[in-house]
Formats: C-alpha cells, structure tokens, sequence
C-alpha cells in the first residue's frame, strides 16, 4: 500500500499541459478516460519485444550448461583425435593416453602419468626417451635410472609467487 502512495506522490512531481486549454495539472490530478478501443502505440510493442527477449533469455539461461557441458565434451573428443594423429606410434603402442604425456625434454624427453585422465587415478609413472649418440647426456640417464632402482628420491612441493620467489613446503 505504501508502494503505491509513494507512486501517487511521485505523480504529483509531473505536470502537464493540457492541449485544448493550455492550463498547467499534475498527472496526480488528471481523469483518464479512454473512448473506444485503445490504440497501440511503439511503447506498447516495444515492452512486447523486451518481454519476448527476457523469456528468450530464460529459456536459454536453463539450457547454458547443458550447451557448454555438451561442447566441452565434443571438443575433448575432437582435441583426442588431433592429438592420437599426431603423436608418436611408439606412444600409441604402448596404450599411453596421449593426455597423460608431458614434454620435459631434457634430461629425459617425456614424462606419463598412467591414468591421470581416464581413470582419474595415476598407476605409474613412465620416463621416456629416444636413444641417442650424446655421451653427457646417456650418463645422466643412467643416474637417473639408478637414482629411481635405488629409491633415492624424495617429493617436494614448491610454490611459486607472482614475483617469482620460491617456496619449500615442509
């Protein structure tokens, strides 16, 4: 009720002028009364425009998710596609996802994390390089390859800051 007394009393700011006599009122004042049927002016379809373009909008609002949900997974599958093409056969023979591999490249080539796609839950963990001619780099191979049969290996999380700065975690 008082929604309204205020509308009323915002009317009362609006004056008009009258278009037979000229005389200044306020739209408070004024006795509306329509002879015949109403005509329908542009505010009339325009408000018919917005109100068909907000029910558009909700329509579309409850089917968003479902949309994106729906391109995700058909981009995924696309992306698979691409990436089992391009990869390495030897990859594929060994029934590694090709999402599961990573590039490091020195002083091992790649890295897989078995499973950390699909199964959500990583199996093992594979290094994997190409037979080379480089002396240096087989014997760091090969301390590597003795490092991990010996299990002299430790995991450690580092963080990093937007300035670069370093941080062990205990």
């Amino acid at each position: 009720m008082t929604d309204l007394f205020t509308q009323f009393q915002e009317f009362r700011k609006i004056l008009c002028v009258c278009p037979c006599c000229g005389e200044l009122i306020r739209v408070s004042d004024l006795h509306l009364k329509v002879k015949g049927p109403l005509t329908r002016t542009w505010l009339d379809d325009y408000q018919k425009r917005i109100a068909k373009l907000l029910r558009m909008e909700e329509r579309f609002d409850e089917l968003e998710m479902e949309i994106r949900e729906s391109a995700l997974k058909r981009g995924k599958q696309q992306a698979e596609r691409v990436i089992r093409r391009a990869i390495i056969p030897i990859f594929r023979t060994m029934r590694l996802d090709p999402l599961d591999i990573k590039p490091i490249f020195n002083p091992v080539d790649y890295i897989a994390f078995k499973g950390m796609n699909k199964q959500k839950r990583i199996s093992d963990i594979i290094l994997l390089s190409k037979r080379c001619e480089s002396q240096p780099l087989n014997e760091i191979r090969t301390q590597i390859d003795k490092a991990i049969n010996h299990e002299q290996y430790t995991w450690q999380v580092a963080r990093i800051d937007e300035k670069g700065n370093i941080e062990f975690e205990t």
